[in-house]
């Protein structure tokens, strides 16, 4: 195989990944808006995303293409296809799960060490979630958006947000992100990536670690997460818009059957590859 070809099939292969991560998690999201939310005193228990998808994606597979799918697939399927689309202030929500996602596929080195798994679950969808809260603190801090006080808490932007921080964290952060990766990743190990066409991850892989690179991306990526969100929350939002169906049981039914036929499909793609690979050895 020539040096084309090889780059060729890494192409298709990240293309591959990109089209499970955002089908996949598109379909997730949309579940979310159906599961209803519980309020006991100060402490609201809601099911804010299935991130364990692209979390196991990015730490089997390519880290960036899994979290720019994952982004993506929540963009499309939960926000245009029901719909609405909020300009600028998605850019926010879109650069933060990518970060997210993308720093923890990056942490692990071997998937079956589950340690480091846990660890780069955590980290990453805490990671995400604290972005979100410095965002939030930020608007408040810089008079760009109004401080609502939540009753039961201190009257301090600090204090509320941290709060939601971690009760993002230790609920859906938990019992949606950690617990569901730390059990695929090491469950997926060496099975799936022959599928790909693809060797399972190594220790010594190029695509583990953070370097000073990734870093100072990632940090160019937050500023313009919150540059972009203060400038949508002040009226500057350029692309801003909401279909009278939006958030309609048929926006959510269709959302769901569309989000679920990529995924087949590229499911469908990915074993016919698999086979003729098979064939030709």
């Amino acid at each position: 195989m020539s040096i084309a070809q090889k780059q060729t099939a890494t192409q298709s292969q990240k293309l591959m990944i990109f089209v499970l991560s955002m089908s996949l998690y598109g379909l997730a999201t949309l579940f979310t808006e159906l599961i209803p939310k519980f309020q006991v005193g100060v402490v609201e228990f809601s099911v804010e995303y299935f991130l364990f998808i692209p979390l196991t994606l990015a730490m089997l597979f390519d880290p960036l293409s899994a979290a720019l799918g994952a982004a993506t697939g929540e963009l499309v399927f939960s926000e245009i296809m029901l719909g609405q689309f909020g300009g600028l202030g998605e850019l926010e929500k879109f650069l933060t799960v990518t970060i997210g996602v993308y720093i923890a596929g990056r942490l692990v080195k071997d998937p079956k060490n589950r340690v480091m798994v846990g660890v780069a679950a955590i980290s990453g969808t805490a990671a995400q979630l604290l972005m979100g809260t410095v965002v939030d603190i930020l608007k408040v801090q810089l008079a760009v958006e109004d401080f609502e006080a939540v009753a039961g808490l201190p009257e301090s932007v600090f204090a509320t947000e941290g709060f939601a921080f971690l009760n993002d964290l230790l609920f859906s952060g938990i019992l949606f992100c950690l617990l569901p990766t730390l059990y695929l990743v090491p469950k997926l190990y060496g099975k799936i990536e022959p599928l790909l066409g693809m060797a399972p991850r190594t220790p010594d892989s190029a695509v583990s670690g953070i370097s000073p690179k990734a870093l100072a991306v990632c940090a160019v990526g937050f500023v313009c997460a919150i540059v972009a969100e203060l400038a949508a929350t002040a009226g500057m939002s350029l692309i801003d818009w909401e279909a009278e169906w939006a958030e309609s049981g048929t926006a959510m039914a269709v959302g769901m059957v569309a989000a679920a036929a990529v995924a087949i499909i590229a499911l469908l793609v990915i074993k016919k590859n698999a086979g003729k690979k098979a064939a030709v050895n």
